[in-house]
């Protein structure tokens, strides 16, 4: 026998495609180049591809292979039966004795190294044309868990050579043009992790919805990793920031979601399979399987696989029950978002929709009409209809033909990196996994929009939405003096921005993250004993559960809600405005109603700074500082610009700004800048005492147009009053700016009007505005029109002075 035909993992490496499939030549090449990086890869061995070539012709397969193909492609016999007798015949064949020994004792070199006779493998398909950059749908081929001894481990690699030839794998190969006869089967034989102790599951370099390349995405569960693969199970979700993992001192972990993981995967106690289902418990539910400490340590294996590699990779990893240690079991190249032309942006934008019927994770950035198609089982395939959004609980590769023939793609169950939200991504679908309940909700032939155009939460809307798609060339985008930032306030949908060439994020707005992802008022979490409305304590214990220390849950939300913001533009500045609720929002915030008084003109009353060193939130402030701390100094992102709203005068800056230092947020620390927003006149009338005070000002043009004008911006009665081009407007622009700048303080405007008007633009340019800050829909446009404003400043500048007449 061929020496060729058996490879420790430790003999082989990434240039070993031919011999031994993508999967087992990058278990070697770990095994081999990053063990010595820290990088735990279990060991193992791989039959190779002359093994299988071996197999074929001792048995006499290649023929009938040949023959039975041929059949099905001329039609005399369905794909089912073609595919069901190969198999057939691979399941009858026999190793020849040669290999059939090799395999015993590498088998058994293995259990040498392990300390066990009997060890317990995995044994892994690897196709000599799967996972690699160019052919995406790996795991056409099967694995089979919790496999020990050797005989049980040759009937394992004899059915992994069967699985070539199943349904959907000869289907796939005759869509991508992969010869039947020249494709070949490694098979991976992997010590098993006792992640049926502990945890497992799949993580991406990079963000598998937009491609952000600067965030590591983890997927968890409890039990072995085929449940999150599949789908099965909805997982606990982690992303990390990249930048920030060389820092010892730091924890950038920005987002952190609890999945239901409502079963699990096991080792089986007899019977015909050797693992199985069963349900997760009640506490295993309602905590994470990975601490801070190993998502980091996960995140960091996923930098030196990605630098090793040079290119995004898809990983899959487990941790050990008996010992909490750590492994790669796979790693592959990330075939999606590596592609997208990187100056290239659809931007979809869904109009007039009816209500939510559910949500999930969003699995894209599209969004699609259609009618529903609800199949419950593979078995009802043929009933889809081509153009329909499919709905199904969830998917496997037999779905694949009708998922390509879907307008979009709903299911029950699943996370981001499970086989509906893969094929999704390739097939360019927008998709909702997750849901819980789609399958209880839709039925056939209704009209919905599948929405992934809002962030990472998904929305399956009733009826057929007004849906808007923009193509944006940022090839196209030129470089401006005046910086053109982003107003940001949704942590779920920032990421999808990250490519947009912006110079930071100029407003992210505090309240959005406290009203979507916290929903407490904060004084109730400090002071729970003063909710007196039974509902709202219920409601604020079930929120909060799994935190003892209730403000802790605010501040740990608010951290990480803004970091997610500003780890799209880092290390460009980003602007944090402190919460501004007004007292008839704070009061709608779980728990509220105890804690705000009842105002007549809630605009112009108890908000923005005279909240924050009063008794009556002076607390609350306090842990929105405590968030800002955390996010600047243990996440890491010193990039966060604090700023202070609608503070009325100066002795009222001093006293906000007194309260900060109490909460170790002191102005010129640890290079903190801190802003002030610009809304009052009287801002712009002790601009020069404001700018000792503050680092920059922020232009909020809707506040300083009503208090300019004396109008309420939303009376309908005064709209066509309500001008922020009015002179009296403009007069307090131009002079703040030149107030600002000659104290050395920098002047931003964040609002709508240089998008909606080029000539407004072109006024802010004129008077040397630093910054505009406008939604991310509209920064190609403002772009645009400050480059054209600072075109003609230029060119009027450089125009000869006209000649005096005599």
């Amino acid at each position: 026998m061929p020496d060729s035909e058996i490879l420790s993992f430790e003999e082989t490496g990434r240039h070993d495609v031919a011999k031994v499939g993508g999967k087992n030549a990058s278990l070697g090449e770990m095994v081999r180049t990053l063990a010595s990086r820290g990088v735990a890869v279990p060991p193992g061995f791989a039959t190779t591809a002359a093994m299988f070539r071996r197999f074929v012709e001792t048995n006499g397969l290649a023929d009938m292979i040949a023959g039975v193909l041929a059949d099905e492609a001329a039609g005399k016999i369905p794909l089912a039966e073609a595919g069901r007798t190969i198999r057939a015949a691979f399941l009858r064949g026999d190793f020849p004795a040669e290999s059939a020994a090799a395999i015993r004792a590498a088998y058994a070199e293995l259990g040498r190294r392990s300390g066990t006779d009997d060890v317990n493998v995995a044994v892994r398909s690897s196709a000599t044309a799967e996972d690699l950059p160019d052919a995406s749908f790996a795991g056409q081929q099967e694995t089979f868990l919790n496999i020990s001894g050797a005989d049980a481990v040759l009937d394992a690699c004899r059915r992994c050579y069967a699985s070539l030839f199943t349904d959907r794998a000869i289907s796939y190969r005759k869509a991508t043009g992969y010869s039947h006869m020249k494709i070949a089967l490694s098979i991976g034989v992997q010590r098993m992790v006792r992640s049926d102790l502990g945890g497992s599951g799949v993580m991406f370099s990079l963000d598998t919805e937009t491609g952000c390349d600067r965030v590591v995405l983890i997927n968890a569960a409890f039990g072995l990793g085929e449940n999150v693969v599949q789908g099965a199970v909805d997982p606990d979700e982690f992303q990390v920031f990249k930048p920030f993992l060389d820092d010892p001192k730091l924890k950038p972990i920005i987002h952190k979601a609890l999945g239901a993981k409502e079963k699990k995967m096991i080792y089986a106690r007899g019977g015909e399979r050797p693992v199985k289902n069963v349900p997760t418990s009640l506490a295993e539910r309602r905590s994470f399987v990975l601490s801070d400490d190993e998502i980091l340590a996960l995140a960091r294996w996923a930098v030196t696989i990605e630098a090793h590699y040079g290119y995004p990779m898809d990983m899959e990893w487990a941790k050990d029950g008996r010992d909490g240690s750590l492994f790669i079991v796979q790693a592959r190249p990330e075939t999606v978002q590596s592609r997208r032309r990187a100056g290239a942006l659809k931007s979809y934008h869904v109009g007039a929709h009816g209500r939510a019927l559910c949500t999930g994770l969003s699995i894209g950035e599209a969004a699609v009409s259609g009618p529903v198609c609800l199949i419950r089982d593979a078995s009802e395939i043929d009933r889809f209809v081509e153009g329909s959004v499919l709905v199904t609980e969830i998917t496997d590769p037999d779905w694949v033909p009708i998922m390509k023939r879907a307008a979009g793609i709903v299911t029950d169950h699943g996370g981001r990196t499970s086989h509906a939200a893969i094929v999704s991504r390739e097939l360019g679908l927008p998709a909702i996994v997750g849901t819980g309940n789609a399958t209880e909700i839709l039925h056939d032939e209704q009209d919905v929009t599948v929405c992934c155009a809002e962030g990472e939460t998904g929305f399956v809307y009733e009826g057929a939405a007004e849906i808007q798609v923009e193509e944006l060339d940022l090839d196209k985008v030129v470089a401006t003096r005046t910086h053109v930032m982003l107003n940001l306030a949704n942590p779920d949908a920032a990421m999808r921005w990250w490519r947009l060439p912006a110079n930071g994020v100029g407003l992210a707005r505090m309240e959005f993250v406290i009203n979507n992802a916290i929903k407490i008022h904060p004084m109730a979490l400090i002071h729970p004993e003063r909710v007196a409305d039974a509902a709202a304590q219920a409601e604020i214990a079930e929120i909060t559960r799994g935190y003892d220390d209730k403000p802790a849950f605010f501040v740990d939300r608010l951290a990480r809600g803004l970091a997610r913001i500003a780890a799209t533009v880092h290390p460009a500045p980003c602007i944090v405005r402190m919460s501004d609720f007004k007292t008839n929002e704070y009061s709608h915030l779980i728990g509220g109603r105890e804690f705000e008084p009842e105002e007549a003109n809630p605009m112009l009353g108890f908000r923005g700074a005279s909240r924050y060193y009063s008794p009556r939130y002076r607390e609350g402030f306090a842990l929105e500082c405590r968030a800002i701390k955390r996010l600047r100094e243990e996440i890491g992102f010193d990039n966060v610009v604090v700023m202070i709203p609608f503070c009325r005068t100066l002795a009222e800056a001093d006293q906000v700004l007194a309260v900060m230092r109490e909460n170790g947020l002191v102005r010129g620390e640890n290079g903190l800048e801190v802003y002030v927003m610009c809304e009052i006149p009287s801002n712009v009338i002790l601009a020069k005492g404001f700018a000792e005070r503050f680092d920059g000002f922020s232009i909020g043009s809707n506040d300083l147009t009503q208090l300019t004008l004396g109008i309420d911006r939303d009376s309908d009665l005064l709209s066509t009053l309500f001008d922020e081009e009015d002179e009296a407007v403009k007069w307090m622009i131009r002079s703040l700016i030149t107030a600002a700048h000659a104290a050395g303080a920098k002047v931003g405007l964040c609002g709508q009007a240089p998008s909606d008007n080029p000539g407004f633009a072109a006024f802010l340019v004129e008077c040397g505005i630093d910054s505009i800050s406008v939604t991310p829909d509209s920064f190609l446009a403002v772009k645009d029109h400050v480059a054209r404003a600072e075109a003609e400043k230029a060119r009027q500048r450089e125009a000869p002075m006209p000649l005096k007449s005599a």
